[in-house]
């Protein structure tokens, strides 16, 4: 840890909001890909078979595994982000939508599970519910606005996370990236007496959902760096309800560094803020990248309501929710 708190990250990683990065990321898919694709699809469609039973080995999709190359190099060596369009979602149903979806992130690896009871598709929507410290309401169930995080922090996070857009909100719901690697070195130049506590053990709420038995907190830092990469579990709500629900006060270290955090992931000039449209996958190394979106007003009618799929890749541990 010593020898990164005094240095700032260099890279093409290091992007802040001004950043001119190529074709903002995005990855456009070749008629190659599409012609997959469509074929896939028509064959889902002559073949029903749950989303969790696909096998890429059942699917002719040599060009969707080059262009995944590629993405997944731009997300271990890049910007650390990847927005691919224009995926032919309007012209099938959710669950052929679902099965593509699946076959895509697997190019990336191995799809883990996304709750403790095993669920492994998820789906974005908001059910009127809000957070509450044991009540296990996630923030993607809710129209609320979510701070930068990463998914699944208090446990073992997921490599990547992969949403794909289905239907956007009648107004709001705008997404945001944020570089790890920048809110690092703007803590380095703003806050230099914080950063150190970052790299400790944080206490973390754990959504209510952990086996019988264990611990409903747990302890992990936010910042962790192994000699040449910065890795960020992030969620400082869920830091928050972990002291809440442990009946521990933040002390002054703690509290200090956290609000500094805050106020440096806040900073207009560090994150990228954009529409993410139908028909686009957005894809982030969870580990590098944090994710949000804002606040939204849905729309009345069932169909059209905001509808992202969420998919999780994790190519180390056990493909159980805890890992």
């Amino acid at each position: 840890m010593a020898q990164i708190l005094d240095k700032h990250i260099q890279g093409a990683i290091a992007w802040q909001a001004k950043t001119t990065v190529a074709n903002d990321g995005l990855v456009v898919l070749t008629a190659d890909c599409l012609a997959e694709l469509h074929a896939a699809a028509a064959f889902l469609q002559s073949n029903p078979l749950p989303t969790t039973a696909l096998d890429l080995a059942d699917f002719e999709l040599a060009h969707m595994r080059e262009l995944m190359q590629v993405v997944k190099a731009q997300l271990d060596h890049g910007i650390g982000f990847a927005i691919l369009e224009k995926f032919p979602w309007a012209q099938y149903d959710t669950s052929i939508c679902k099965g593509l979806h699946w076959l895509v992130m697997s190019l990336l690896g191995r799809t883990v599970a996304q709750k403790w009871n095993g669920e492994m598709v998820y789906d974005v929507l908001d059910t009127g519910n809000k957070e509450a410290i044991g009540a296990g309401v996630r923030g993607s169930k809710t129209n609320s606005r979510q701070g930068y995080h990463t998914d699944n922090s208090y446990n073992l996070p997921p490599d990547y996370v992969g949403l794909t857009c289905l239907n956007t909100a009648k107004e709001g719901g705008l997404s945001g990236l944020v570089s790890f690697a920048s809110a690092h070195n703007l803590l380095l130049d703003r806050f230099p007496e914080h950063l150190a506590r970052l790299y400790e053990p944080f206490l973390f709420e754990r959504y209510n959902e952990f086996s019988p038995g264990e611990s409903a907190i747990s302890a992990l830092p936010i910042f962790a760096f192994d000699g040449s990469n910065l890795a960020v579990r992030l969620s400082t709500g869920r830091i928050r309800m972990g002291y809440e629900a442990a009946g521990e006060p933040l002390d002054s270290k703690t509290n200090d560094a956290l609000a500094a955090l805050d106020e440096v992931l806040e900073d207009p000039e560090l994150g990228k803020t954009f529409e993410f449209l139908p028909g686009q996958t957005q894809i982030v190394n969870n580990r590098k990248i944090g994710h949000r979106r804002t606040a939204f007003i849905d729309w009345p009618e069932p169909e059209k309501r905001r509808h992202l799929v969420r998919l999780w890749v994790r190519n180390h541990g056990r493909r159980f929710y805890a890992g």
